[in-house]
């Protein structure tokens, strides 16, 4: 992550920009002409495959960039990107943005986001393969908390937004598998749900799920 300083300093390089929920923001195979600094919402990273195939890649929040490898590498987006929530972002040119990077000596810091990203995927492709269910499921809830909520220390932090198919690409598991595992996690007291909404109600019993239930 940038420094506060310098993401006040970089949001001043671009306007702002809102977007409705489930709109795209990035559109996989466009150019990349720019990228967007997300200060508000929650958004989705998805790549689609030959055949309507939807793979699941990444959860984003405030503070994190969009479409930056592609104005880097200067190639075609190789993701797309959807609004969960109502997002508001600044737009960077994507010259104005490299010229930005290379005056400020930030290379190494998007470098390190960037190997911080491969790490989480890496992790994430791990869990998909190692860890039950609900202990996928409770991590995924966490992280989405983090994104939407960062350093609050409320236990109760509503998720809105979200599908359970979306839900279920996360944790690499069937619809049908994601409602099992709320029902256990509402059964424990850590949530409740409605539609398009998870209710956190206890964190601590949540990272409880998360790290020692099988």
């Amino acid at each position: 992550m940038l420094s506060d300083e310098t993401w006040r300093e970089l949001r001043d390089q671009g306007t702002t920009r809102t977007y409705r929920e489930r709109s795209v923001m990035l559109r996989q195979g466009s150019a990349g002409t720019h990228l967007l600094a997300l200060t508000d919402g929650l958004a989705k990273v998805v790549c689609r495959e030959p055949g309507g195939v939807v793979t699941w890649l990444a959860f984003r929040g405030p503070g994190d960039l969009l479409g930056e490898v592609s104005v880097f590498n200067g190639t075609s987006r190789t993701a797309e990107v959807v609004a969960l929530t109502p997002c508001t972002t600044v737009v960077l040119e994507a010259e104005r943005f490299r010229r930005f990077v290379e005056q400020r000596g930030l290379v190494m810091d998007l470098m390190r986001q960037a190997l911080s990203r491969l790490r989480e995927s890496d992790a994430q492709r791990t869990a998909l393969l190692t860890l039950p269910l609900v202990v996928r499921l409770a991590r995924v809830l966490l992280r989405l908390a983090e994104l939407t909520s960062p350093g609050e220390e409320s236990d109760v932090i509503r998720l809105t937004g979200l599908s359970q198919e979306e839900i279920a690409q996360a944790t690499g598991v069937t619809r049908n598998a994601v409602i099992t595992g709320l029902q256990r996690l509402r059964g424990s007291g850590a949530v409740e749900t409605a539609r398009r909404v998870i209710i956190i109600k206890d964190m601590r019993v949540l990272r409880d799920w998360a790290t020692t239930h099988s």
